[in-house]
């Protein structure tokens, strides 16, 4: 099986990566189920790279619909270590304007119902989760998407809601009192998922409207972000490819060792189906 230790997972817009060489394309069962499409492995900038689109080719799959932890096993199983996540999402703060990207440090989750672990079934696990952005690879992203000519925010607050409907105004203006930055409806449970895997995630965040709070800018519609997603996306494609680079080699971040004081239960009363499952996430510390 080919390998990548970097997946990009494409949000809504972004079903393609171009400038991919030595491309092949895996087809991949987990024990979660199909991931949301074929990943298409090639190299970009020297580096190999995994693409996934979140809501499938032809944005068949709702946020609440996509099989996260399948996606992030998936992109586990082709070796990833880092994963560059694209997510729309609406501005609640002036300062951020329709076509800004912002890259996010801190998220508040307000989901409800998607399986937002790989564990349970006679094996807890509780991770580490006060930083939900890899730092490094956040940076690393910043730095990149300063170089597109884009307006770019450091930090931020990602609130996300579940969805598919947008919010009420009352919703929005809760929102805005809690100081939040971004909302969107896909960040969860990639994120959380993506640390019970130890990989390394970070958001590009690409601002498409005011939500509904804006008092002189008109409500956010479907047709609205569609729109706008079309004229950040080429910003979003130019921040990974100036990523790649500077992705280091090496990783030395808390994410690539998040399990090693997570597991509680005893090695000797953990499932063996559970055990055969997770052997790719669990393996190295049951041997």
């Amino acid at each position: 099986m080919t390998e990548a230790a970097i997946g990009v997972i494409g949000g809504s817009g972004l079903y393609e990566i171009e400038g991919l060489t030595d491309i092949e394309e895996s087809n991949i069962s987990t024990p979660f189920g199909k991931p949301s499409d074929t990943i298409v492995v090639g190299t970009l900038q020297g580096r190999r790279v995994a693409f996934l689109p979140r809501h499938g080719r032809g944005h068949r799959i709702l946020p609440g619909e996509v099989n996260v932890r399948a996606n992030i096993y998936a992109l586990k199983s082709l070796g990833a270590e880092w994963i560059i996540s694209v997510n729309a999402c609406g501005s609640m703060k002036q300062e951020i304007a329709p076509l800004d990207i912002v890259i996010p440090d801190q998220i508040i989750d307000r989901t409800k119902g998607r399986q937002s672990t790989f564990f349970g079934n006679g094996l807890a696990v509780h991770v580490s989760f006060a930083e939900p952005f890899c730092p490094d690879l956040s940076g690393v992203l910043y730095e990149a998407a300063r170089t597109t000519g884009a307006n770019v925010h450091m930090g931020g607050t990602y609130v996300c809601i579940e969805g598919p409907r947008f919010s009420t105004k009352a919703e929005s203006k809760m929102h805005r009192l809690w100081d939040v930055d971004v909302i969107g409806m896909t960040v969860m449970p990639e994120a959380v998922l993506a640390r019970e895997a130890e990989i390394c995630y970070a958001s590009i965040a690409l601002s498409t409207d005011y939500d509904v709070w804006h008092e002189t800018e008109a409500p956010v519609t479907a047709e609205m972000v569609v729109q706008r997603v079309q004229k950040n996306v080429e910003a979003a494609k130019s921040t990974i490819k100036g990523a790649l680079p500077l992705i280091p080699p090496v990783r030395d971040c808390d994410c690539a060792t998040a399990l090693s004081v997570a597991i509680q239960t005893a090695r000797d009363r953990i499932p063996g189906r559970v055990k055969q499952e997770l052997n790719l996430l669990l393996g190295k510390y049951l041997d």
